[in-house]
Order: C-alpha cells, then sequence, then structure tokens
C-alpha cells in the first residue's frame, strides 16, 4: 500500500513556481514555432551588409523572447543544471507538435470547417523553417544559460536585470542569425545542390564563344558548308 503522508511530501516537493515557469516557456516556445512560418520583412534604419535595408526576421521572435526570460527565472531560481534540463526536454515537445500537426493534415477536412488546403499551406512549416528553428533554439537556448550563469559569477549574484537583459539580448540575436542564415541560406543551398555545381547555364539557342554566349549558327542547308545555299552572283569573268 502506499504512504498518503509520502505522497504529499513528494508533491510538495515540486515547487508550484517551477511548474509555472516550465509550463510557461514550453507554451511560448511551441507559439514561436507556429509562428515562425511567417517571416517578418522589418525596415531597417542602418544597412546590415548582406541583408540591406530590410531585415527579415521570424515572426515569432517575442515568443522567443519570452522563453529567454522564463529560462532565466528557472535557472535564477533553481539552478544552472535544472534549466538545462528544462530546455532540452522543452527541446523534444517540438517533434510532439510536429507530429501533431502531421496527422491533424493528413486527416480528411470537412467543408463545415477551414478549406484543408489553405490550413495545410499556413500551418505546415517548410522543411528549411523546422531546420532553421531546431538548430536556433538548441543554440540560443543553451547560450542564453551559460550566458547568464557566467554573468552570475561575474557579479557575485547581484545586478539581476543586468544578467537578464544581457542573456537575453544576445541568445535573441543569436536566435534570429541562426535562424535566417539556415532557413534562407544553408538549407536551400543544400536542397538545391548549387554548392557542388556553380557553372553558367545558357539558352538552348546559344553556344559559348570567346567573346561570351552568342547565338548558334544555323546548321548548313546543303551538308557542305555553314548556312544556307549561297545565291550566285554576277559573273566576274
Amino acid at each position: 500500500m502506499s504512504d498518503p503522508a509520502r505522497a504529499d511530501r513528494t508533491r510538495a516537493s515540486i515547487p508550484a513556481g517551477a511548474v509555472a515557469l516550465a509550463a510557461l516557456f514550453v507554451a511560448a516556445l511551441v507559439t514561436g514555432q507556429l509562428l515562425a512560418v511567417k517571416v517578418l520583412a522589418l525596415p531597417s534604419a542602418v544597412a546590415v551588409p548582406g541583408a540591406g535595408s530590410t531585415l527579415l526576421v521570424p515572426a515569432g521572435v517575442v515568443a522567443y523572447a519570452l522563453t529567454f526570460f522564463a529560462s532565466d527565472c528557472y535557472a535564477e531560481l533553481y539552478g544552472k543544471r535544472a534549466a538545462q534540463v528544462v530546455v532540452n526536454v522543452a527541446f523534444l515537445t517540438n517533434f510532439v507538435w510536429l507530429g501533431l500537426l502531421a496527422v491533424a493534415i493528413a486527416l480528411p477536412g470537412s467543408p463545415a470547417g477551414v478549406d484543408p488546403g489553405a490550413f495545410a499551406s499556413v500551418l505546415a512549416p517548410s522543411g528549411n523553417v523546422v531546420a532553421g528553428s531546431l538548430l536556433a533554439y538548441l543554440v540560443s537556448q543553451n547560450w542564453d544559460v551559460v550566458v547568464f550563469h557566467r554573468l552570475r559569477e561575474a557579479t557575485g549574484g547581484e545586478h539581476l536585470w543586468l544578467r537578464n537583459v544581457a542573456s537575453t539580448a544576445s541568445s535573441q540575436l543569436l536566435d534570429t542569425v541562426v535562424f535566417v542564415a539556415v532557413t534562407f541560406s544553408l538549407a536551400p543551398l543544400a536542397v538545391r545542390g548549387e554548392t557542388v555545381d556553380r557553372r553558367p547555364r545558357y539558352a538552348p539557342g546559344l553556344r559559348r564563344g570567346p567573346g561570351g554566349p552568342r547565338r548558334r549558327e544555323r546548321p548548313p542547308a546543303d551538308g557542305r558548308g555553314l548556312g544556307p545555299p549561297r545565291r550566285p552572283g554576277p559573273s566576274t569573268r
């Protein structure tokens, strides 16, 4: 028989704050992943090399900022190791919602609800977005926990606001850079194989010559020379 007193002590050993922060972390994470299918084009006052005056960022940036806040609070209250466990276990929830979403898309839809094609086109993330999101999550979240605790050791446990702002800002920047680089550069190049074959391609009617591509000459009409047969001109003899 189970001991009721022992069961009560087990339940009491899990702080409500830890459960609330973990729930907030997972909720913000899943929301950010769903919003990542939309990419925002934000104007920039300063031209960024390689991006120009428009910055492309996932729409889930606000939700991701909330995950960094939750992980920082968790690390402050329950330690670095506990925060890393939450981050890495929550990573598995990405595959849970991806699986549930795939099932929902695969099942037949009813005309009474949203059009199945529109539902799939909006919510189904591309392989590039999934790869970019997952890799950006692993890198930025673990970076956030490490930076937060390094700053805590450097400040002797003081200046909580500084640790939170510095770790969150650097992690958010790292998350955006990794996501954009993988989603719009590395993954498309790997899929199309452009890193393997970069030779120029020409239209079927052109051929390569010393001065660049030029139009292919017509095949000989009489089988003896190039071009159509020439008309006989007036005799010079």
